[in-house]
């Protein structure tokens, strides 16, 4: 079944899965199930990250699929993210450690500075991850983000990790980075959805041989929005589903693939789970997709308290 899903080249050497379960929500008690539940459906491509807290189980449930036969390692592709605490360069290599231990897999393939903007070092554990003063005001650390990577390319030397690339990256700041790495990062994951579509800095990237990772395809319909737009129940979205036999969600996963995305959709609903998977037997009309295009409206997620940081990346055009 995961023949199914056509592979992405990343321009190192390595392929990435067209199509990745996300595991943002999947908390503690859930992460092992769903994961083996995806990897049962023939996803081969599971997305984490430190801040999530599932590491531990996303490792759990991948070493129990290879153990049961499913997989071979190499089978599956691994994204896991350093978190804005973790920004210092002397902090990198230890908090990529921590991820590496946790996952248990044996390398990880892709490694993700999960935004530009740092914040203060709070230590290696959980702990306080969104750090803030007395007046709730978020503690930023300006560390450049450039001297992040530097550390992050040290990491592939390491042989711990396949690949590294940028999460929540505007085009000035992703320009900036290219400038100095002597790695090139291959991927840079963002919010793409109908409401926020992302087309300039997909091509921006596509030029640049990046490939985009599209987190909240859906526009994240399990919480309230800043005005996205949801193609979410749109007749006519639900019409174009009707017409290839597929759900609304599956005419929105279509369009992510076509403008050039990697999507990474999650859900805990296994027929979802499914569904979601099944998105590579049809194809948008250009009619359609332009339809799609349509609800571009806003981010779902701004990162309202961290509007002031010095490297907030959505004051840019794109």
């Amino acid at each position: 079944m995961s023949s199914a899903v056509p592979k992405v080249s990343l321009g190192n050497g390595f392929d990435i899965p067209a199509l990745g379960y996300g595991t943002y929500l999947a908390k503690e008690g859930q992460g092992i199930d769903l994961v083996k539940k995806a990897i049962d459906a023939g996803y081969r491509h599971i997305d984490t990250a430190f801040l999530y807290e599932n590491e531990v189980e996303v490792g759990q449930a991948i070493r129990d699929k290879i153990a049961e036969g499913v997989v071979k390692r190499e089978d599956l592709f691994v994204t896991s993210k350093l978190w804005n605490t973790f920004h210092r360069p002397e902090h990198v290599a230890a908090a990529f450690q921590r991820s590496f231990d946790m996952l248990d897999i044996g390398y990880i393939d892709l490694y993700l500075m999960h935004s530009p903007m740092g914040l203060q070092f709070q230590g290696y554990e959980f702990g306080d991850m969104q750090p803030k003063d007395a007046e709730g005001n978020s503690l930023f650390d300006e560390v450049d983000y450039v001297e992040t990577w530097k550390a992050m390319e040290k990491l592939v030397k390491s042989g711990k990790v396949r690949s590294i690339g940028l999460s929540n990256f505007n085009s000035e700041q992703i320009a900036r980075i290219l400038e100095v790495a002597t790695i090139k990062p291959v991927n840079n994951q963002v919010e793409v959805n109908p409401g926020c579509n992302q087309k300039r800095l997909i091509e921006f990237c596509r030029e640049r041989g990046i490939t985009v990772t599209a987190f909240g395809p859906m526009g994240r319909p399990h919480r309230a929005t800043y005005g996205n737009k949801s193609a979410l129940g749109d007749a006519k979205v639900l019409e174009i589903g009707q017409k290839y036999g597929k759900t609304d969600g599956q005419v929105i996963l279509r369009y992510l693939i076509q403008l050039g995305t990697i999507p990474i959709p999650y859900s805990t609903k296994e027929e979802r789970i499914k569904q979601n998977f099944d998105v590579f037997d049809f194809s948008l009309t250009d009619e359609e997709m332009q339809y799609m295009d349509t609800f571009q409206s806003e981010r779902t997620l701004p990162f309202p308290p961290l509007k002031k940081h010095k490297y907030y990346p959505f004051n840019a055009e794109f």
